[in-house]
This record gives structure tokens, sequence and C-alpha cells, in this order.
């Protein structure tokens, strides 16, 4: 992709992952040069992002990049002209985390939220979630959908959709 900047939308933007991928787009301005980095969670996630919103405009304003950080409850209106969209979501939060660690190991087996009892229960629940995020790229042929055809995903959501069937 050659352009001289570009928008990127993240969906969980209030996780505490974010400040890492912050620093990756500081780091790589000279080659991914980010106009704009849409933030967008939930409203019961307010909180968190609007926290880890604030981090993320102090990290750009301190290293001197023009990115502008908006902070965004509404998806639809985030995704528009988007070229890149990232997904970091937690549906179900940090209580729905703790049941998938504390319910496999209840039964003998290995509680970790990416792979095994615990990462299908998280999969359950997250994919039916990113095939929402997905829409939009489903149907950007026709005149009702606001992302650019060139527009790119990538899923950090730990589901890993090669071992689930899913299709995007």
């Amino acid at each position: 992709m050659k352009k001289d900047s570009v928008k990127i939308v993240t969906i969980g933007g209030g996780s505490s992952y974010t400040p890492e991928l912050v620093e990756g787009f500081i780091k790589r301005y000279d080659t991914l040069p980010v106009r704009e980095l849409w933030l967008v969670d939930i409203e019961a996630g307010r909180e968190k992002l609007e926290t880890v919103g604030a981090l993320a405009k102090r990290m750009v304003a301190k290293a001197g990049v023009p990115v502008k950080i908006i902070l965004s409850y509404d998806r639809r209106e985030a995704l528009k002209d988007a070229d890149f969209v990232t997904t970091q979501m937690r549906i179900g939060r940090l209580p729905a985390r703790i049941l998938d660690e504390r319910i496999p190991l209840s039964h003998g087996m290995i509680g970790q939220e990416t792979n095994g009892a615990g990462g299908m229960f998280k999969a359950f629940r997250t994919l039916r979630h990113i095939l929402k995020v997905l829409e939009p790229f489903r149907v950007r042929t026709t005149t009702t959908t606001s992302l650019p055809k060139s527009s790119w995903r990538k899923n950090w959501s730990n589901l890993r959709p090669e071992r689930s069937g899913a299709k995007s």
C-alpha cells in the first residue's frame, strides 16, 4: 500500500494492549504514516477507553508525530474510509476471562484464555462479534459501505479463524 497517510481503526481501543500498538505506530511512522487512529470501544468500557485514549494522545504528542487520536463508541462512524482495521476485543470483559481460565482448571484441564477449553470459550463468545466487524468488508463492493476496497483487517483478539473454520 503506497499512501501519504492512513486511517487505522482499532475495535477494542480501551484495551491495555493499545499503548503497545500506539508505540509501534510511533516507531514506524516513517514507513506507516498514520493520519488518524480511531480507538473504538463499547459504552461499558468508557472509563478504560478514556484512560487509554488520554495516554495514547500524550504518547503521540511526546513523540512529535502528527497522529490524530479519536475516541469513539460508534463503530460504523469509525470504519468510514478506514485503511486498516484491527480488533482486540475481550467479549465479556475480565469476568469472562476469569471464567475461561478457572472452569477448565476445575476439570483438570489447561486454563488459558487463548488455547484449550478456555480458548474455545473465548472463541465462541468472540466469533459472532468479529463477524459483525467484518460485515462491511463483505459488502464493500456495494454503494452502501464506506470502506474502501483496499481496506485491511487484523484480528488481535486471540481468535484463530483458521482453527475455528471462520472465513473473512
